[in-house]
């Protein structure tokens, strides 16, 4: 483990090609470690950063309680095969007069973005930095985050940066639940109502495939599954664009992504499905 960016320059120096990097807040899950055995197994070299961005939390979040355990995260990342872990503390990456923000245009108008002012920017930001200062091949990335997946992959082409983003897909628990590292917080009875986010996308994605195209009618199937458990509180539908680009109305033609965030007790959830003709 290394804690600066001039140690973890060096050690990268030394790494065969191609390197691949799983970029985290910590807190690790299946969803994780299915993230790492990918870039394992495509990758000569394999560098995890473990890192919870204070930028991408906003007021009244939760960045103070956010599940931490370095221990247990520093093991699990050996365990993987991680040859290098980054694990830098917040002024290494924001040193005292850090003035620099990375903005994605449009970003902060979608859906998750109107929920969370500012969060992209700082995802956008931290993401910027870390690929700077590791300098991998690829950047492993899971779909569950889509419109975060979208943001990055936007921020990787606009700027030219020599990296491939690879999208891995969502791990779910048997009951369909999307892991997430704040499914700690969920007692018993809203982890079982939780399960409306995942049973509503299916129920959409099962209209979709059977000829559903009207989007109206898609994000209905989705806030209604939601709205009819009395601890959710839904935050929105959104049926977007395959990029994530623009809310699509009316008739669905192409590809899609159909995402949900709600409130499920005191935690912040969301999900997603791409939807293809």
């Amino acid at each position: 483990m290394v804690r600066t960016v001039e140690a973890v320059r060096a050690e990268r120096a030394e790494l065969p090609a191609p390197v691949g990097l799983v970029p985290t807040m910590g807190a690790l899950h299946e969803g994780h470690l299915s993230l790492l055995r990918r870039a394992r197994g495509e990758c000569r070299s394999l560098i995890a950063s473990l890192f919870v961005n204070p930028a991408q939390f906003g007021p009244g979040e939760d960045f103070a309680s956010y599940p931490r355990d370095e221990e247990r995260d520093a093991r699990l990342f050996a365990e993987t095969g991680v040859d290098l872990l980054f694990a830098p503390g917040i002024e290494e990456i924001y040193p005292p007069g850090h003035a620099t923000t990375v903005t994605v245009g449009g970003a902060e108008e979608r859906p998750e973005g109107l929920s969370r002012p500012g969060h992209f920017t700082g995802v956008a930001t931290v993401v910027t930095a870390l690929l700077s200062i590791v300098a991998p091949d690829r950047a492993y990335l899971g779909e569950k985050d889509a419109q975060q997946l979208a943001v990055v992959s936007r921020l990787v082409r606009d700027l030219a940066l020599p990296v491939e983003v690879v999208a891995c897909p969502t791990v779910r628990d048997p009951d369909g639940l999307a892991l997430s590292s704040r499914n700690v917080y969920l007692s018993r009875e809203e982890r079982r109502q939780a399960l409306s986010l995942s049973a509503g996308l299916r129920a959409a994605a099962a209209a979709f495939a059977a000829g559903v195209r009207d989007a109206g009618e898609l994000r209905r199937i989705v806030s209604g599954c939601v709205s009819s458990q009395p601890l959710a509180v839904l935050d929105y539908v959104s049926l977007a664009d395959g990029e994530m680009r623009e809310e699509i109305e009316g008739e669905v033609q192409g590809e899609a992504v159909l995402s949900v965030a709600a409130r499920v007790g005191g935690t912040r959830l969301i999900d997603n499905v791409r939807l293809r003709p």
